[in-house]
């Protein structure tokens, strides 16, 4: 496959580098780096010195970014910086979840910024054969990560009902997380569900007309909370950002770019109590608990793009980015 596929603006750009408040010899982390489209603005706000760390779990991605970062080293020389002068990169092919290991392999104990711009690439979508969208006939897939063995097939047909209703009610925010579940169960006794189109017949099924004729795709939050699960989006979310930020050198940033509520309310939660990690009742004069404050929230309210941005790129529409500064 081609890695063209992977040429998109990347969402928040500006804000990012921005946010990122980059050191021209410092180290940065990129744990989702897709295409490598705010890496490559990274590299170049980088020289002699400075490093940058990638790591993305789908081999497509890597194969791409590999390409894009060369070319920025490229175009920085034809641009008369002496090869001497020039940051150096790294990818790494994991879950960002292994960051900690990816660092001493990189020979990095602190960075200097961390990125993450979570959820599903544009690419993934926009790959049939991937199984993301419901908009393509494909085999049910959803793996970010092409070699692990369990796909969204394995959910939606071995999951028990109950299982299923809680995925969907959660990871979906879809009201008729219930009857769906039942109508899964129910389709699958006669045959296996095998494709996204077989799973969209299911769930419009499973949802009453009149909500149908006003609302988005009825599929939409179903294959969101399936794609959730499989890869283990919130769970990961949740158990790293706290070590993101230990790893943080004094100033050092972490910025986090989220599509859906779920996601948003665990970044601001994490950021606000690494803030104000105290637990004392309010009602006492001093600190007794001993929580010390891990830095400070650069973004009291979350960063969203303008209208500009989100005519050019509509995948843009519900993108946020939240920033925390290490003290």
């Amino acid at each position: 496959m081609g890695d063209n596929n992977f040429e998109h603006v990347p969402v928040l750009y500006k804000e990012v580098i921005e946010g990122l408040n980059i050191k021209p010899e410092g180290i940065y982390l990129d744990g989702t780096l897709g295409g490598a489209g705010h890496a490559s603005g990274v590299l170049k706000s980088l020289h002699k010195g400075g490093m940058l760390i990638g790591i993305d779990q789908d081999r497509e991605a890597i194969f791409a970014a590999g390409k894009k970062l060369q070319k920025t080293l490229e175009e920085m020389m034809s641009s008369r910086v002496k090869a001497s002068e020039l940051p150096k990169y790294e990818i790494y092919k994991s879950n960002y979840e292994a960051f900690e290991s990816i660092l001493a392999k990189a020979g990095a104990a602190k960075v200097d910024g961390i990125l993450l711009d979570l959820g599903v690439s544009s690419h993934q979508l926009d790959a049939p054969e991937r199984g993301f969208s419901y908009r393509y006939d494909a085999p049910l897939d959803m793996r970010m990560d092409l070699d692990q063995e369990k796909t969204a097939y394995d959910i939606i047909n071995t999951y028990d009902e109950i299982a299923l209703f809680k995925i969907i009610r959660d990871y979906g925010e879809d009201r008729f997380a219930k009857n769906i579940a039942k109508h899964i169960c129910e389709a699958r006794k006669v045959k296996p569900v095998e494709t996204t189109f077989e799973l969209n017949e299911i769930i419009r099924a499973a949802i009453p007309a009149k909500v149908r004729a006003a609302g988005g795709h009825p599929s939409k939050r179903t294959f969101q909370a399936v794609r959730i699960e499989l890869n283990r989006e919130l769970e990961v979310l949740e158990k790293t950002l706290d070590k993101m930020i230990e790893r943080l050198s004094p100033q050092g940033r972490l910025c986090v770019i989220t599509f859906h509520s779920l996601e948003d309310r665990i970044v601001k939660n994490i950021f606000n109590k690494a803030e104000n990690p105290c637990v004392c009742p309010p009602e006492f004069p001093v600190c007794v608990c001993g929580r010390v404050s891990k830095g400070k929230v650069i973004t009291k309210k979350p960063i969203i793009p303008d209208e500009d941005e989100v005519e050019d790129n509509i995948r843009a529409k519900s993108s946020k980015l939240r920033v925390f500064e290490k003290k």
